[in-house]
C-alpha cells in the first residue's frame, strides 16, 4: 500500500468511526444498555463473518483458545472501550464524548512512562498541560453545578481512553506481540461488552428501525473500519495514525451539528479546540522528528 493510499483510507475510516453520534439520535425506542447490546452483538457477529473469512474458522478458534491472558486482557479492555462509549453517548453530547475520547494519546504516554518506563519529551509533557487546560475549561460548567447527567456523560466518556492506553501498554509489554495474533481481542471485546448488557438491557425495547442502525453501526462503524486500522497501521507511523485518528472529533462533532442539531457550547468548542490543537501539535512534531 502506498503512504497516500494508506492516509486516503485511514480518512475514510475516521469518517466510519464518526458516525455513532448522528445516528444514535436518531433511535426510536432503544436507549442505553439495549443499545450498546445490539451494538456490540452485530459488531461480534460481523467480525466472526469476516476473521472466519480471512483466517479460516479453525484458525481463528484456536487463535482464541492459545491466546492467553494477553488477548483476553486486551479483549476486556475493548469491551469497556464498547461499552462506555456507547452509554456515554447516551448521558451527555456528541461532542463531549469524542474530545474526551481523544486524549487517547496522552494517556497512553503518561501509562507508557510510568509502566513501561518510557521517557517522555518535553513536547509531550506541554501537551499534556495544555490539553488539561482544555478540558478543565470544558467541563467547568458540569462540575459548577449543570446537568448532572453532561458530567456522568464525561466520566463515563474517560473509561475510552483510560481503556485504550492499558490496551496499547499491555501490548507494548507483551515481549511476544509482534508475532501474536491481537486482532481476536476485538472480537472477544464485542462478545464481552454484548454478554455483559444482555441483562439490564431487558425488556428489550428495540424496534425494526432501531435495530436496522445498529446493524449498520456495528458493521459499518466498528467491524470493518477496525480491520482496515489494522491493515493501515503497517503502512503509516504511530504519529500519522494518531494524527489522522483526530479527525473522528471533527467529524463527529459536524455530523451531531448538521444531522442532530446538536450545536456545541461554547465551552466545548473552546476546550475542545485547546485539546487538538494539544495533540496536533505533538503528534506533528514526533512526525518530523521521525522523519528527521
Amino acid at each position: 500500500m502506498t503512504h497516500r493510499k494508506a492516509v486516503l483510507l485511514m480518512v475514510a475510516v475516521t469518517l466510519m468511526w464518526s458516525i455513532a453520534g448522528v445516528v444514535s439520535r436518531h433511535f426510536e425506542a432503544a436507549r442505553g444498555f439495549e443499545v450498546t447490546f445490539w451494538r456490540s452483538a452485530f459488531n461480534a457477529l460481523a467480525l466472526v463473518v469476516m476473521l472466519g473469512w480471512l483466517r479460516g474458522p479453525a484458525t481463528l478458534v484456536s487463535a482464541i483458545r492459545s491466546g492467553g491472558r494477553t488477548l483476553w486482557l486486551s479483549g476486556l479492555c475493548w469491551a469497556v472501550m464498547y461499552t462506555a462509549f456507547m452509554m456515554a453517548l447516551s448521558l451527555t453530547t456528541v461532542a463531549n464524548v469524542l474530545v474526551t475520547m481523544a486524549l487517547g494519546p496522552l494517556f497512553t504516554a503518561l501509562m507508557a512512562r510510568f509502566a513501561l518506563g518510557h521517557r517522555l519529551a518535553a513536547r509531550t509533557w506541554a501537551a499534556i498541560v495544555l490539553a488539561g487546560a482544555g478540558i478543565a475549561w470544558m467541563y467547568a460548567r458540569e462540575v459548577s453545578g449543570s446537568d448532572p447527567r453532561h458530567l456522568a456523560g464525561t466520566l463515563v466518556a474517560l473509561g475510552v481512553p483510560i481503556a485504550a492506553a492499558v490496551n496499547w501498554t499491555l501490548i507494548q509489554h507483551n515481549r511476544g506481540g509482534e508475532k501474536q495474533d491481537m486482532l481476536p481481542a476485538v472480537l472477544i471485546g464485542a462478545v464481552l461488552s454484548a454478554a455483559a448488557m444482555v441483562l439490564p438491557s431487558q425488556p428489550f425495547a428495540a424496534t425494526g428501525r432501531d435495530l436496522a442502525l445498529l446493524a449498520m453501526l456495528g458493521v459499518v462503524q466498528l467491524a470493518i473500519p477496525c480491520l482496515l486500522a489494522v491493515t493501515i497501521a503497517r503502512s503509516l507511523s504511530a504519529p500519522e495514525m494518531s494524527l489522522l485518528g483526530l479527525l473522528e472529533v471533527v467529524f463527529g462533532v459536524l455530523w451531531a451539528w448538521l444531522g442532530a442539531n446538536e450545536a456545541p457550547a461554547v465551552s466545548v468548542i473552546g476546550g475542545g479546540l485547546l485539546v487538538l490543537l494539544a495533540l496536533a501539535g505533538n503528534e506533528l512534531m514526533a512526525l518530523r522528528e521521525r522523519r528527521a
